[in-house]
């Protein structure tokens, strides 16, 4: 199998292409990998093996057309995760979103239609849904988004569903639940109180952290993307959830347990403008067709994901304050890179 990666060098993007190196999903220890990214300030070439013999890296955007046609002959399928994804960023620039997200990705598919690369799977996000009150989103749930990331997303959703109705072709949709664990760039709820911590900063909790988030380790999110891939169908939308609902508040009072800190190191700020409330997902539609489970426990993946930004200061820092220009000096060896998941299901 040559698959092509769209933001491969991003957090989920990279965990999945260091799992299929590393040979962690059977029947496709020896696929050829090529990882397209744009390298913006979520990209970083330190989240991958580069010198790894199945790797290919190419520097681009999903919006170059010129560059697609040129890049997807000889692929098997496209595994879509390159997108602009923060929320805070996206109420502040909206238009990067709408042209990333919505563009980039009719872009990819247009190229796919034209090189007759017929496989992708689209990875989207459970926020595209809005907010609930109460139960759970299954997929056949109306899409409400509330902030222009998730509506950029659903956009991307109906431009995906569009090209799989229109041009037949065989594009499958995944919608996930927040996500955490290693390499998390620390914009991110998780690891910017980590960092913060460790820094012996204090930690910014919106309005009165009682908002409800659903949490899934990366590696889980990348067993269920390559499930959907390889099984799954067609036309379809499968959610992808963690069973973990908590408040911000009890996921901020669980990291300052973990970071040797207390209550004082919490910063009260304003709630973030049309700040949704909940998000739970109905994951039972993946479990029965596709097999899939959960494997790791919210509370050893997130003890495991402070352990590690505590012991790789060099990467975080290097992310989070751009100016040091030394990501690749004090990324965490290649070694440390190809047996990371592994570690992480102890």
């Amino acid at each position: 199998m040559r698959l092509l990666v769209t933001g491969g060098a991003g957090f989920v993007g990279s965990h999945y292409v260091r799992a299929l190196l590393s040979g962690g999903y059977a029947g496709s220890e020896n696929a050829q990998i090529t990882v397209l990214d744009k390298l913006t300030y979520a990209g970083n070439r330190a989240n991958l093996p580069l010198r790894h013999p199945s790797l290919k890296f190419v520097t681009g955007d999903v919006r170059d057309f010129g560059l697609l046609l040129n890049l997807l002959p000889g692929h098997d399928a496209v595994v879509h995760f390159a997108a602009e994804s923060h929320v805070d960023r996206s109420i502040e620039a909206a238009a990067e979103f709408v042209s990333a997200n919505v563009e980039g990705t009719q872009t990819l598919l247009e190229a796919c239609r034209h090189t007759g690369v017929r496989r992708i799977v689209h990875v989207s996000t459970d926020e595209v849904y809005g907010s609930i009150t109460e139960g759970s989103w299954t997929e056949d749930c109306p899409l409400l988004p509330n902030s222009p990331y998730a509506a950029s997303k659903a956009g991307s959703d109906a431009i995906a569903h569009a090209y799989w109705k229109t041009y037949g072709l065989d594009v499958s949709i995944t919608r996930c639940c927040n996500n955490f664990g290693p390499y998390q760039h620390p914009e991110k709820l998780i690891p910017l109180f980590v960092t913060n911590l460790l820094e012996g900063k204090r930690i910014p909790l919106y309005g009165d952290g009682r908002n409800v988030r659903e949490w899934l380790h990366v590696d889980d999110h990348c067993r269920a993307v390559h499930l959907v891939l390889t099984q799954g169908r067609s036309g379809e939308i499968y959610n992808v959830g963690g069973g973990n609902a908590r408040t911000n508040l009890a996921i901020t009072h669980r990291i300052l347990e973990l970071c040797g800190a207390d209550c004082s190191m919490i910063q009260w700020v304003a709630n973030r403008k049309g700040h949704d409330f909940r998000y739970s997902l109905n994951e039972s539609k993946i479990r029965r067709e596709l097999g899939y489970t959960p494997r790791i426990p919210f509370d050893r993946g997130l003890s495991e994901t402070v352990a590690w930004y505590r012991e790789n200061p060099g990467w975080w820092k290097a992310v989070k304050y751009p100016s040091l220009k030394c990501i690749d000096a004090l990324a965490p060896s290649e070694s440390a890179v190809g047996t990371e998941r592994g570690e992480a299901r102890r």
